[in-house]
């Protein structure tokens, strides 16, 4: 009752300073505004990068290892099946499987678009790895439906053949988008304009290779093809290459980082390793892969601090203006009897006013930036809560960095009344 009723000095005294009131109004407005969307990006980046892979990140590591000279698509894949041979007896090892990219690698995946008829015009994009009957437990994913490939089913891929794989693995989710209505396993589908391929199995979660922004909406539609491709003579002195993933027991990663490019040369020589990043494990893939997101994360939050303490400063500066100018006034009301709370709450309930009308036009503000922001760079709608938050924060904010001068106010004497101004 007592805030209501000095709603009316209250507008009078803003009434007197027009431009500082507009100023300050438009200060929190804009810093709603900002702070609200700057957030908003935040959530969405630390969301994107804490999703799990689906894979066991702490003991995989990725061998990308090219081949010397120009050799042939059957000594690839000789070299190939000794390389796996050697690994997996490796000391440390659980299992290894051979495929052109690995999660979180920011490249080399490919992607495939898949029909479930053949006369069907629209397409679900998926991004795909190749594998074999080692592929599920070296990646550490769960069966949650069908069963796991089977040795005679993995084909050899040369560079020019076409891949029709008789029988696919796919991820949960892919599973979701293609049948929503129904299981996937023993459906049959069409990969690009080949096929049919069976699909045999459903795995719980597995990432694609590209961590990006330009592949979020299919991160992890993944599918699995029973194929080790070998990348052979272009032309060059390097005839493509291979990824070996490799699985490693629990305490052993360490070890193999140094123990699993030393045997594959030991084996053969004629093949290429890069000492800075042709071994690197899966926790510095994702390192490297969100590099971008947790970076941006950093900026913005460092933004919204500033933005915020800026504010604080504008109120703080303002209201200790206000209070400079007002001496005489005080004066007065505290002869009339008006108590040191009463000044206080007075100048609480001012700046509780100007913050209230500039989390207004902020919200306003808050919701155009969304949709220009949706519009121009792909981001979902903001959550109204989040401007609630803001708004609550802003208001937390202004009656704090209006405390000091509040209080400076109340510690003004009445004999203030007597002084000429």
């Amino acid at each position: 009752m007592n805030t209501a009723m000095q709603l009316r000095p209250i507008l009078a005294a803003l009434r007197r300073h027009k431009m500082a009131t507009l100023l300050i109004v438009l200060q929190i407005a804009l810093t709603l505004a900002v702070v609200s969307n700057a957030l908003f990006i935040v959530k969405t980046r630390v969301v994107h990068l804490s999703r799990p892979s689906g894979t066991d990140e702490a003991h995989l590591l990725a061998i990308s290892n090219q081949w010397i000279g120009q050799p042939d698509v059957p000594h690839i894949h000789a070299q190939m099946q000794a390389d796996l041979a050697t690994l997996r007896k490796l000391p440390g090892v659980r299992d290894a499987f051979a495929s052109q990219a690995y999660p979180l690698q920011e490249g080399g995946g490919g992607l495939v678009r898949i029909k479930q008829r053949v006369e069907q015009k629209k397409l679900q994009l998926a991004l795909s790895y190749f594998a074999d009957e080692h592929a599920i437990d070296t990646f550490g994913i769960a069966l949650v439906a069908g069963r796991n490939f089977r040795a005679d089913e993995i084909g050899s891929l040369g560079p020019y053949d076409k891949l029709v794989p008789a029988a696919i693995i796919i991820t949960r989710d892919l599973a979701r988008k293609l049948f929503p209505d129904g299981a996937a396993v023993g459906q049959r589908v069409y990969l690009r304009d080949d096929g049919p391929s069976t699909i045999i199995g459903v795995v719980d979660r597995l990432q694609g290779s590209y961590a990006g922004s330009s592949t979020r909406s299919i991160d992890e539609d993944t599918v699995l093809l029973p194929a080790r491709y070998a990348s052979a003579d272009d032309g060059a002195a390097y005839a493509g290459g291979v990824v070996y993933l490799v699985r490693a027991q629990p305490g052993r990663l360490a070890a193999l980082l140094r123990a699993a490019p030393a045997a594959l040369l030991a084996q053969n020589r004629m093949r290429l390793i890069s000492p800075e990043d042709g071994v690197v494990t899966l926790a510095q893939a994702r390192e490297k892969a969100y590099a971008t997101d947790r970076g941006v994360a950093i900026m913005m939050g460092a933004m919204c601090a500033l933005l915020l303490l800026a504010t604080a400063g504008g109120i703080v500066g303002l209201s200790s203006f206000w209070v400079g100018q007002r001496r005489r006034s005080i004066g007065v009301r505290r002869a009339l009897g008006a108590t040191r709370g009463d000044i206080r709450r007075y100048f609480q309930a001012e700046n509780a006013l100007l913050v209230g009308i500039g989390v207004v036009l902020g919200v306003a503000l808050g919701i155009a930036a969304n949709l220009a922001l949706m519009a121009h760079y792909e981001l979902p709608r903001m959550p109204p809560w989040l401007l609630g938050v803001g708004a609550l924060l802003l208001w937390l904010l202004g009656q704090l960095a209006v405390l000091g001068p509040a209080r400076r106010a109340a510690a003004v004497p009445p004999v203030e009344a007597t002084r000429s101004v």
